[in-house]
């Protein structure tokens, strides 16, 4: 994995507890080598702190959602929701606040690890394409289109459209798409699945405030509508 963290003596302690329960590590001290690191090899997972110089964690984030479907863990020493839920809705799979223990990072890694291993499994094995109205969805290739035209998707915001498109008509609450999209010990809360959803209706509506694909249902959740 890669952790990309401008602090030294953070980047070595990660490293050191992460290298401790088997996990293969290279650091990066500035988000500009994290994404050509990350462009020269591949990786399972990345650590990537917010505060960092010149190019800050968010924009880091956002370049490499754009060549690598790969989970991505924020650390950050901010407390304020409105940092993290954006930091998610950029693609990012999770949070860890400083400081943290460090048996909570290895237990976060390994998490997501699993969950992205299992989840790319079991993609492969449902249907390649999924047609809904003008959209199509490239389940393999992890690919959107309205109209023909692509449309790109960071991880969770595909995640959350795939498995909302797969079952029609069936509503589910705030909560229960969090355990499926995120798991059912993320940090993260129910604010995050409104924010994921406002950005897909955004990119696959004409109209996101009279949405024709996922429907809310007030006091009760979301549903994709059939057609």
């Amino acid at each position: 994995m890669l952790i990309i963290e401008d602090d030294k003596k953070i980047a070595e302690f990660e490293k050191d507890y992460l290298e401790a329960n088997q996990y293969e590590v290279d650091i990066c001290y500035t988000g500009e080598n994290g994404i050509k690191k990350a462009d020269e090899n591949s990786y399972d997972l990345i650590v990537l702190d917010i505060m960092l110089p010149n190019m800050d964690g968010f924009e880091v984030c956002k370049e490499l959602i754009k060549h690598h479907d790969i989970p991505i863990l924020f650390v950050t020493a901010k407390n304020e929701n409105l940092d993290k839920i954006k930091g998610l809705g950029m693609g990012a799979t999770d949070y860890i606040v400083k400081p943290f223990e460090p048996s909570e990072l290895v237990a976060r890694v390994g998490a997501h690890i699993r969950r992205y291993e299992l989840l790319t499994r079991s993609t492969m094995k449902e249907e390649d394409v999924i047609i809904r109205g003008d959209l199509t969805i490239e389940v393999k290739s992890r690919k959107v289109y309205i109209r023909g035209k692509e449309i790109f998707l960071p991880n969770k915001e595909f995640e959350l459209l795939h498995f909302l498109a797969s079952n029609l008509n069936i509503v589910f609450n705030k909560q229960q798409l969090l355990d499926k999209i995120w798991g059912e010990n993320s940090y993260v809360d129910e604010a995050t699945v409104v924010v994921h959803i406002n950005r897909i209706r955004d990119k696959i509506e004409d109209d996101s405030l009279n949405p024709k694909y996922i429907e809310t249902l007030w006091g009760a959740g979301y549903r994709f509508k059939n057609y």
